[in-house]
């Protein structure tokens, strides 16, 4: 089928129809259909079918039209689209279904892919050559003829220049480029679809950097491929940010983003504003290595430095470590020679400033010698002078010291002796009081001795438990008691027990 033209999507021509446009006079053909149907009752098939007759007849030539696919779905072979076209803010204008027969699916199909590298999926705009259908029970839908792949990569490339127009215009296009390439690169965020044969190659040079402790790489993982991948990176780029400076409390030194080679549909994936202007914004460099060499997305556009495929990029990161090892190997050979110059040059001047040194330091050694003789003979004479003054000033103050202690150890002497005396004194009179006093208890004891007053007609009173008793109070009717006398003991029952008040006895002994 020949390529279509364009410029004829929103014109039909009259060539195409069997009435002569000129000559027909709408009103009149409809107040003849008017008065024909206004008192006629049709059945809903009939006249469906009648439309299906009318869209068949007027329609039955094949059109080009553009609209997006917003559902694609397959059945038996058969492929069923749901299309659409947007206008400029993104809203549904208008809207059918579209049916691609089993018949032609496998040509249409194949030849798409084969042109353009990717699948039929939705959110793509595409041309096709459809014919109008109605049926009275399934409705209004098109039946598709053909595909034009051209225009939807030509659809592609004016989107992915759209978006670099406008990563452009708000000036992050060349942001992430403008970040100084790291001096060192010892943490590297890798940014790549699970098991894929590209992060395979690169992991395959990574992991020797990473046993040798040479660099150190932290995977996040996400699709690269649908409409979801762009979402998924975006996610990963994040978390694995938030997650490093939570452990390392730093950013990383660089950020890799690496897929290995695809068709361009699946890489079309990657052409997504949001995701190119998060990398752009990133605060390290990021390395980007997707696809071949052929292969380009709107992230190479972005990046710091963009690679043709993963294991370049893994290629980049050992070029640079080894490029530092020579830098730093260089300045260390460097720092080396300069340092043994300058030890050879200044052991020459210390060796000079050796013999200056000690060619003074003989003549002032000398010089001091002398000057230390005649002060050191000066200081004897006058040493001699203040030691003989200081040895007749010791003899008079040691004769005034013994004088002195002779006195007070005379005075001392009288003290103690008149103390002695006094001590004494106190002393013997001290004892005689104290001999009264004793006399004087022994008087007593004797008087109130146990013995003296059982001989003088008392007797001590025992309970059973030969505890002694000094009042009634203690003693029941009935109790058993021991009496002791001056001559033996006696034990005896309690027949009555009589209670004095002190009133009684004090008027009794009254």
């Amino acid at each position: 089928m020949p390529k279509p033209d364009l410029s004829r999507l929103d014109t039909l021509s009259s060539q195409d129809s069997d009435f002569d446009v000129d000559s027909f006079d709408a009103d009149d053909f409809t107040d003849s259909i008017d008065d024909e149907l206004e008192n006629t009752v049709l059945r809903l098939s009939d006249y469906l079918a009648a439309v299906e007759l009318v869209v068949k007849e007027t329609f039955r030539h094949s059109v080009w039209v553009k609209a997006e696919i917003r559902n694609l779905s397959s059945k038996g072979g058969h492929y069923y689209f749901e299309l659409a076209e947007k206008d400029d803010d993104g809203k549904v204008i208008a809207s059918c279904r579209g049916n691609l027969w089993r018949f032609k699916a496998a040509r249409v199909l194949t030849k798409f892919e084969h042109a353009t590298g990717m699948k039929l999926e939705r959110d793509v705009t595409v041309l096709l050559n459809v014919t109008a259908s109605f049926h009275p029970l399934y409705g209004f839908s098109l039946a598709i003829n053909d595909i034009d792949p051209s225009y939807t990569l030509g659809d592609l490339a004016r989107q992915y220049a759209a978006i670099l127009e406008r990563l452009s215009g708000e000036g992050l296009l060349n942001l992430n480029k403008q970040i100084p390439a790291p001096f060192d690169i010892e943490h590297v965020l890798v940014i790549a679809p699970e098991k894929a044969a590209g992060l395979g190659d690169f992991r395959a040079d990574a992991d020797k950097l990473h046993r040798t402790n040479a660099c150190h790489f932290h995977y996040h993982y996400a699709t690269f491929q649908g409409n979801h991948a762009p979402k998924e990176i975006r996610h990963a780029i994040t978390k694995g940010m938030l997650t490093f400076r939570k452990q390392y409390d730093r950013d990383p030194d660089v950020i890799v983003i690496i897929r290995g080679g695809g068709a361009v549909g699946d890489l079309a994936y990657l052409n997504d504003y949001e995701l190119a202007a998060l990398v752009a914004e990133q605060p390290v460099p990021v390395w980007v290595g997707i696809g071949h060499e052929r292969d380009s997305v709107i992230l190479d556009e972005v990046a710091h430095t963009s690679f043709d495929t993963p294991s370049k990029v893994i290629a980049g990161i050992v070029n640079h470590l080894a490029s530092l090892m020579q830098r730093t190997q260089g300045y260390a050979d460097a720092i080396q020679r300069l340092s043994q110059q300058q030890l050879t040059q200044t052991a020459m001047s210390t060796e000079r400033q050796f013999s200056t040194i000690q060619s003074l330091s003989q003549h002032n050694l000398q010089h001091w010698q002398h000057l230390t003789d005649r002060h050191f003979n000066s200081i004897k004479q006058h040493a001699k002078f203040e030691l003989r003054e200081v040895t007749l000033t010791a003899e008079s103050n040691m004769q005034r010291i013994r004088q002195m202690s002779y006195n007070e150890l005379s005075r001392a002497t009288d003290a103690i002796d008149s103390l002695h005396h006094s001590t004494k004194a106190n002393s013997q009179k001290l004892v005689n009081d104290i001999e009264k006093q004793v006399r004087y208890y022994q008087q007593v004891v004797l008087i109130q001795s146990p013995a003296r007053l059982l001989d003088q007609g008392y007797a001590f009173i025992q309970n059973s438990e030969d505890k002694y008793l000094n009042s009634v109070k203690s003693i029941e009717k009935g109790d058993f008691i021991k009496v002791a006398m001056s001559d033996g003991e006696l034990n005896a029952v309690v027949y009555n027990v009589t209670s004095h008040s002190h009133t009684d006895s004090d008027s009794e002994q009254s």
